[in-house]
């Protein structure tokens, strides 16, 4: 966790469709935001929706689009639910740029904060009454895969069938140890951030952010005593697939790509983090507890 020392001024903003209910949160926010003098420059596409919706104050906004446009910002806000944190991942990259979430979705693991948290928020951020938590993305490679330009995961990459293929069996090794062959669905390679993802679901752990650690889960193996591994996230991690298909998917949070019969692909961890931006009172103790509902025990 570390305590940044500047003083916000450019605000890149970024999001996705929203439901009407939070029409007026999002333009109390960026009403805010205008008040207060910040600078804004708002994602081109989401900007349209947000003059669709009526939602923006009548000031005029700079607009960006690509992920070299918002290296000078001193913040990024994404309005959304997590999958729009991870869509922030790919434009944010290894600027360093700390990521604020506003929840207009589900569950808001990463997107934390809620509407009714605003103010807070605005109030946190010019008083530095906050803190970043650094969190760890995976980096893959592979000399026969074709990726995009931004090869990395911030929860999880993943190796399956295709949707009208039978098992895969996907080949692991750590290094040149060889680990299990996982005849499977799939398997999953996820970073803490991503223990409470698609991990998760499918019986992994949950792991506190800053362990620094991979957690390596099958997707419905077919062999019943295979169950998740947790490893080093310095451990040069290597992949294979082989099915009845001359192809198989690869994923990168949800970004697909496609995995040829045989080719390898390397997972290390990558040479930067992605700053989240929690307010004070935020820890992942009590997200998990109110987004779990841990707790609702009549005993406590």
């Amino acid at each position: 966790m570390v305590f940044p020392e500047f003083r916000t001024v450019n605000i890149a903003v970024f999001g996705k469709h929203f439901d009407t209910a939070y029409d007026h949160t999002v333009g109390h926010l960026l009403g805010r935001l205008v008040e207060r003098g910040h600078h804004l420059r708002v994602y081109s596409s989401f900007l349209g929706f947000l003059r669709e919706r009526e939602t923006l104050p009548g000031v005029v906004f700079d607009v960006f689009g690509e992920h070299n446009e918002v290296n000078d910002c001193d913040l990024f806000i994404s309005i959304g639910g997590d999958g729009t944190i991870l869509d922030s991942v790919c434009l944010v990259r290894d600027s360093h740029v700390p990521v604020l979430g506003l929840n207009t979705g589900r569950l808001g693991f990463l997107s934390n904060v809620a509407s009714e948290e605003i103010e807070e928020a605005l109030e946190s951020i010019e008083n530095k009454k906050y803190y970043l938590d650094q969190r760890s993305l995976i980096h893959i490679s592979g000399d026969a895969v074709r990726l995009d330009d931004f090869p990395y995961a911030l929860n999880e990459i993943t190796v399956q069938k295709h949707s009208d293929a039978s098992m895969v069996a996907v080949h692991a090794y750590m290094g040149e140890r060889f680990i299990n062959t996982y005849w499977a669905d799939g398997l999953i390679v996820a970073t803490p951030t991503g223990s409470t993802a698609y991990s998760l679901s499918c019986g992994g752990p949950i792991i506190m952010p800053g362990s620094e650690t991979f957690v390596i889960t099958p997707i419905a193996p077919h062999n019943l005593n295979v169950r998740p591994l947790v490893v080093p996230n310095d451990a040069d991690l290597r992949l294979s697939a082989e099915g009845r298909r001359p192809v198989h998917r690869l994923t990168l949070d949800a970004r697909p790509f496609e995995l040829p019969e045989g080719a390898e692909v390397r997972l290390t961890t990558a040479d930067f983090k992605f700053n989240l931006l929690n307010l004070e009172h935020q820890h992942f103790f009590s997200t998990i507890r109110n987004k779990m509902l841990w707790g609702l025990d009549k005993r406590n």
